[in-house]
């Protein structure tokens, strides 16, 4: 196994015990043995334990965000800017249920959580909420554009990382499609479009 191979695996492991127990469980020797190696293997790769936990914090982080520049829409100009919204609440629901440890260490920060995790979020945040209020604007066509465009994206965001969490915790009361039909309603009144029957 490359080091790679073994740092990524490391990290694996630390994400699976915070899964299953929480931050507080996660420690050097917990690590080693869930791995199978000593302990010197670990501190091969990171210096310590918060160096361990910053790195998953960082990966995890970075991964999430990669996932949702992949489906942010970048443009409402041109199509139907509802239909684009749509697509990108979609796409983020697919990814939550891809991956959904990450995304409960990002919507659900776990108690004992390092605070780089609370930072990561918060930049994450900062960065998707700068990203919507760019093309929020004037999304919705004329005379219908935000007086606040970062106020509206920051209740967009909220509004689809409440959507997340529901479909994370109780999917069967709140399965994807049922938080896809209330989005679309909700972007429908929005832009001042008819609702379907």
């Amino acid at each position: 196994m490359s080091a790679e191979e073994r740092r990524e695996q490391l990290l694996d492991v630390v994400k699976s015990i915070v899964a299953e127990r929480g931050f507080h469980a996660v420690s050097i020797e917990a690590v080693a043995r869930e791995a199978g190696i000593t302990r010197p293997v670990v501190y091969g790769h990171f210096r310590d334990l918060p160096a361990l936990l910053e790195a998953l914090v960082e990966r995890e982080g970075a991964r999430a965000l990669q996932q949702l520049a992949e489906v942010l829409p970048t443009d409402l100009a041109h199509g139907d800017p509802r239909e684009k919204l749509l697509a990108g609440m979609r796409g983020y629901l697919e990814a939550v249920q891809a991956d959904p440890v990450t995304w409960r260490l990002v919507l659900m920060p776990p108690e004992g959580a390092p605070a780089v995790l609370r930072e990561q979020i918060e930049q994450g945040r900062a960065a998707v909420v700068a990203a919507l209020a760019g093309i929020v604007g004037p999304a919705f066509g004329p005379g219908r554009a935000s007086p606040d465009p970062e106020l509206t994206a920051r209740m967009m965001s909220a509004l689809s990382d409440e959507g997340a969490r529901l479909v994370l915790t109780d999917p069967e009361h709140y399965p994807p499609e049922r938080v896809l039909a209330h989005t679309r309603w909700f972007l429908d009144m929005l832009s001042g479009g008819s609702p379907p029957e």
